[in-house]
C-alpha cells in the first residue's frame, strides 16, 4: 500500500500548500500566483477548511501566497491552532521576509517548523529587475540574512528558494549560500502558466524570463557544492504540489494552467482531491517527503 493512500483506498492529502491569499508587496515578474482576488475566509472557517485536511491524514502544511505576512494575525492564529489543536507535525511558511518581523517571531515562532524565504539574487539591482523589491528600494539580501539569523536564534528550520530566471542563471550565489546555511535550498526554473504569467488574461508576462534546460542545469553545476540544494525543474513542479487556494479549492496544473476545482469546505477534501491532478509518484520521486519537524528541546538526547 501506498504511504499515500489509506487501507480503504482513499488519497492522503500528506502535504499542503495553503494560498490564504493572493495579495503580495513585490511584483516578481515571473509570480505564477498573481493578485487576482481580494478574498480571504474568516480564520474560523479556515481553521475548519484545516481541520477537514487533519482528519483526511494530512501532516504538513506550508502556508504561502501572496505574502502571508501581509496579514500576520491570520498567518500566527492558523499556524498555532495546527500545533495546539491537533499537533500538526510540521508548519511552514514561504514568504519574501520583507514583512517577518521579531516581535511576530517572539509570540508565534514556538509554533513554527520551517520558515522559507524566497530569494533569486544576492545583488540589489538584480531583485529590482526581477520586481522581488518593496517600493523599488534594494534592501531584500540584508532581510534574507535578517531572518536567517532570527530562525537560527529561535531554533526554526530556515529554507531559503529561488527561481531560475533570464535575469540570475549566470548568477554565482556559492558564498552567500553558504553563509546563510539554509537546511534546504530549492531551485527552480521559471514556470510558465497560463493566466498567471503568459497569455492575455494574465497579470504578468514572464515569456522573456524562461531559461533553457541547459541554463538551468548549469545554475545547478555552479552551485553543486551546496549540499542543501534541492533542484525542480519544470516537470517536477507541474503536478507534484497539492495547491490550496484561497477558497480552500485544489489548483490543478495540469497542462500548464491553474484550474481550480470544488472547495473541500462544500464537498469534503476526498471529492475536492479528484481535481487537484495530484502526481502522487511525482510528489515522491522530487522529494517531497523529507525530515521537516523541527528538533525541540525535549527530543535531544543529551
Amino acid at each position: 500500500m501506498s504511504i499515500l493512500v489509506d487501507s480503504s483506498g482513499k488519497t492522503i492529502p500528506l502535504s499542503v500548500n495553503y494560498f490564504p491569499h493572493r495579495k503580495c508587496n513585490y511584483a516578481c515578474k515571473f509570480c505564477f500566483h498573481t493578485d487576482k482576488s481580494s478574498i480571504t475566509l474568516p480564520l474560523e472557517k479556515a481553521k475548519h477548511g484545516l481541520s477537514l485536511l487533519h482528519d483526511a491524514g494530512m501532516k504538513k502544511i506550508n502556508i504561502s501566497g501572496g505574502e502571508p505576512f501581509l496579514n500576520p494575525k491570520f498567518l500566527g492564529e492558523i499556524i498555532k491552532f495546527c500545533k495546539d489543536d491537533f499537533g500538526l507535525e510540521s508548519t511552514g511558511i514561504i514568504c519574501n521576509g520583507s514583512k517577518v518581523t521579531l516581535a511576530w517571531l517572539d509570540r508565534y515562532g514556538d509554533y513554527l517548523d520551517i520558515l522559507g524565504v524566497s530569494c533569486d539574487s544576492f545583488d540589489d539591482d538584480t531583485n529590482l529587475r526581477i520586481g522581488r523589491s518593496d517600493k523599488g528600494f534594494g534592501i531584500h539580501k540584508r532581510k534574507v540574512f535578517q531572518v536567517a539569523e532570527w530562525c537560527r536564534d529561535k531554533g526554526i528550520m530556515f529554507k531559503m528558494n529561488t527561481v531560475v530566471s533570464r535575469y540570475n542563471w549566470a548568477e554565482d550565489m556559492n558564498e552567500e549560500v553558504a553563509e546563510i546555511a539554509p537546511f534546504r535550498w530549492k531551485v527552480f526554473q521559471v514556470l510558465l502558466l497560463e493566466g498567471e504569467n503568459k497569455g492575455p488574461d494574465a497579470l504578468r508576462d514572464a515569456t522573456d524570463l524562461v531559461v533553457t534546460k541547459e541554463e538551468f542545469q548549469s545554475f545547478l553545476d555552479r552551485h553543486a557544492s551546496q549540499k542543501c540544494l534541492v533542484p525542480e525543474n519544470n516537470d517536477a513542479m507541474e503536478n507534484s504540489y497539492l495547491l490550496l487556494d484561497e477558497e480552500m479549492r485544489f489548483l490543478n496544473c495540469t497542462g500548464g494552467k491553474k484550474m481550480p476545482g470544488r472547495s473541500i469546505l462544500d464537498v469534503g477534501v476526498q471529492v475536492a482531491l479528484q481535481d487537484a491532478g495530484w502526481e502522487t509518484e511525482t510528489f515522491i520521486d522530487r522529494g517531497g517527503i523529507f525530515e521537516w519537524k523541527r528538533p525541540r528541546p525535549e527530543e535531544f538526547a543529551w
